[in-house]
Formats: structure tokens, C-alpha cells, sequence
């Protein structure tokens, strides 16, 4: 595929975005770049203060955005039920659901509301409860997207342990996080295959943003030592790229009409670690469909969500048009 910009998105008003862990970083680029084109952005995150410091930026940028903040705790099912919720309540339906929020590899074992390993519960777990409470709203949605934020790691030291899938034995904060990033590939391309089972109508896809400079890296645990932060620092010029470019792959798989169904998408230069979108290469792992049924089946179990049995009703107007996505169409009633 050609180079691609957020200058070629069309501008696509009164489209409904919520984007998860938006209040900085690859989220927060996210929503910049929507709210830019026109999108209705819902930002949410765990810091209210950092919350209102993300819309003033958002406004700044684009004094006309429509733009509001959420509380959302990825790390409580409790805050997912309430948000979604909220979200139902205030709504008659959403566009873009982008499940970016994550944390990165805590030195020790730390734990959710709900018992979960901190980053499985909330870089998987909790988008996965997430995306099943919203489902009502992105089937009332005009060309409905599900965007799951992966990374590298998902084809690195990654499995689904499922004889172990908190960490209560043995735990490594690298290959949990992994775990947790191969889940979310696993389940857009899942999410998918269920979709056009059961005719959802959803573009379910993912992204990863590379080697991003953003504070998940620049402050995450394990850069205290000083030959670490030398490393980075000699390192980073050549190997990453800025927070808003690390963006550039979310905001293709939810808005560019380009972007296909269970399509994965990431920088292209430097082993996918910078450069201009392109189509990433999805793991072998992530490529699984019977590890993927089984890890949806028990991430059901553990979250207590559902999902519909049946088809969609036939009075639904179709929302994939063939060639491409209508995004002025209607807005479903």
C-alpha cells in the first residue's frame, strides 16, 4: 500500500468514536487526529485530572471538536458495566470503538479489582467486557469499527497460557505482557469471524503502533538503570518514532476507508518499529482460530458478559456496503 497520512482522511461528521486510555499517548494522538476529522470523540481514562487536560488539547487543536471525557477503568468490570451504561443511556449508537488503554509490564505481580493479572484483566480483559456491553450500540452504528491496539510483543515470547492465564506461578512482567497483546490480535480477528457468522456487521481490526515515544516506554518500569536509559536514549533516533506517528495505524484501521475486515495494520519501516502505515504481519499465534474460540469462551466465563445467539434482526439496514463504507450514510434508528 502507498504511504499513507492522516491528511487523506476525509472528514466524516457526526461519526462516533470512544477511544480507551485517551488522556496521553497513542489514545490521546488518537482522538487528535479524529476529532480533526470531524468524528464525535468520547475520551476515557482512569485520571480525571489528566481527563480534562486532554479535552483543552483536543480544543486548542480544534476549537470546533466535539469532545467529551468519561471515567473508565479498564482494571474494574464494575467501571466497564457503568460506562457502557452511561454510554447506552446518553446514545443512540456508536461507530468506533478503539480499545487502546494498556499497561506495560509491572516488575511485580499486581492484580485487578476483580483478581485478574494487572495487564491481562486490563489490557485484554477488560476491552473484551468492554466491547460486548457497547455491542448493542456499534449494531445500531453506520459501518461499525472494533479496533483492538496490539504490539510486536504479540509475536514475542507470546502464548495463551491457558493452564495459567493470571500469572499466579512462575510470573514474568514481559511475557504477561505479551500474553495480553497477543489476546487482543486473537480476539479483533475472533471478533470478526463471529461478526460475519452472525451477521454483527462489524469491521473488526487491529494496529500496533510500533516503537512509539510515549510514557509507557519512556517511564515503565525497568528503565531506572542507567546503562537502560543510555540505551534508549542512543537508540531511540533511529528506532522509533513520535507518539502521533505511532497513532497513524489506529487511525487507519478505524476511519480510513481503505482499512478491511480483520485487517492488522502497523508502521512499515525498521522491522514495523517506524515508518508510514502498512499491513503488519500477524504471529502465528494470533492465526489460531481454535485458541481463539477457546479464549473467547473463557474470557466470556471470566468477565460474565454476552453475546448475542442469533442473527441480527432483517429489518437492520446493512452496514457494509460492498467497495466500501458510506460514512454519511444515516444514522440508524
Amino acid at each position: 500500500m502507498k504511504p499513507w497520512t492522516v491528511r487523506e482522511l476525509a472528514p466524516q461528521p457526526g461519526r462516533r468514536v470512544v477511544i480507551t486510555g485517551a488522556t496521553g499517548g497513542i489514545g490521546l494522538e488518537t482522538a487528535l487526529a479524529l476529532a480533526g476529522a470531524d468524528f464525535e470523540v468520547t475520551v476515557t481514562g482512569r485520571n480525571d485530572d489528566k481527563g480534562e487536560i486532554a479535552l483543552r488539547r483536543i480544543r486548542d487543536a480544534h476549537p470546533r471538536a466535539r469532545v467529551r471525557y468519561e471515567h473508565l477503568d479498564l482494571a474494574s468490570l464494575a467501571s466497564v458495566k457503568q460506562f457502557a451504561e452511561r454510554y447506552a443511556a446518553q446514545h443512540d449508537g456508536l461507530d468506533v470503538l478503539i480499545n487502546n488503554a494498556g499497561v506495560m509490564t509491572p516488575p511485580q505481580r499486581q492484580t485487578t479489582a476483580d483478581g485478574f493479572e494487572l495487564q491481562f484483566g486490563t489490557n485484554y480483559l477488560g476491552h473484551y467486557a468492554l466491547t460486548a456491553r457497547l455491542l448493542p450500540q456499534l449494531r445500531k452504528g453506520a459501518v461499525p469499527r472494533v479496533v483492538n491496539v496490539s504490539s510486536l510483543a504479540h509475536k514475542l515470547l507470546a502464548d495463551i497460557h491457558f493452564d495459567d492465564l493470571q500469572w499466579q506461578r512462575g510470573y514474568k512482567p514481559w511475557r504477561a505482557y505479551a500474553q495480553s497483546k497477543l489476546a487482543m490480535l486473537s480476539f479483533a480477528l475472533e471478533l470478526q469471524r463471529r461478526s460475519d457468522a452472525g451477521d454483527w456487521g462489524l469491521i473488526g481490526n487491529g494496529a500496533h503502533p510500533g516503537y512509539a515515544r510515549t510514557d509507557l516506554i519512556a517511564n515503565g518500569p525497568g528503565t531506572d538503570a542507567w546503562h537502560t536509559r543510555l540505551g534508549v536514549r542512543l537508540l531511540q533516533p533511529w528506532t522509533s518514532h513520535s507518539a502521533a506517528d505511532g497513532a497513524m495505524p489506529t487511525v487507519y484501521a478505524a476511519a480510513a476507508p481503505q482499512a478491511r475486515r480483520g485487517g492488522y495494520y502497523g508502521p512499515s519501516d525498521m522491522f514495523e518499529q517506524k515508518g508510514p502505515v502498512g499491513e503488519a504481519r500477524i504471529g502465528a499465534r494470533a492465526l489460531d482460530e481454535a485458541v481463539a474460540a477457546r479464549l473467547w469462551d473463557v474470557s466470556a466465563k471470566l468477565t460474565g458478559v454476552s453475546w448475542p445467539s442469533t442473527l441480527i434482526d432483517t429489518a437492520a439496514p446493512a452496514r457494509i456496503a460492498a467497495g466500501g463504507a458510506d460514512w454519511n450514510s444515516e444514522r440508524p434508528a
